[in-house]
């Protein structure tokens, strides 16, 4: 059981990782390069797709599934391989903590900002946006590595 829920840890922490590392050097440079209000427009519809169902068993995964595998002991495992479960426990929880912090607050921002000027919305939501997810990408990417490594060892 607790080589399954690091599989499974390892498994949900690759998928966030790749989907933040997509938003990251794909979707954000291309909605960059629309005007204002098709940016605006744009994200306020990523934002309501985005948080659905498949999203948040993944987002929740990334936290729940390195809890339960350090909640079952592995006998034999090494102190080393707990700790990387830990550590790569921890970049997931910092990655929540970004993103409930700092990019939901934007977000909401986002969807309230209906009628105000797409310029000005723009302007107080990417750079902020871009770089609490870049931060993010950051984390969940070192708690992928982490976790590979813990399931390796």
């Amino acid at each position: 059981m607790p080589t399954l829920l690091l599989a499974l840890a390892v498994i949900s922490t690759g998928l966030y990782a790749g989907f933040m590392l997509i938003f990251l050097t794909g979707i954000m440079p291309a909605l960059a390069r629309l005007t204002d209000e098709q940016f605006v427009t744009a994200m306020r519809r990523v934002n309501e797709f985005v948080p659905r169902a498949v999203f948040l068993a993944v987002f929740a995964g990334v936290v729940v599934f390195p809890v339960l595998a350090l909640a079952i002991p592995v006998e034999g495992a090494s102190d080393g391989r707990r700790w990387l479960i830990v550590a790569g426990l921890a970049c997931a929880v910092l990655n929540h903590l970004v993103t409930i912090a700092g990019n939901i607050p934007l977000n909401n921002a986002l969807a309230a900002s209906e009628g105000e000027a797409p310029g000005a919305v723009r302007q107080a939501f990417e750079s902020r946006w871009n770089a609490f997810h870049l931060l993010r990408t950051l984390l969940i990417t070192a708690s992928f590595a982490l976790l590979v490594t813990a399931s390796v060892t």
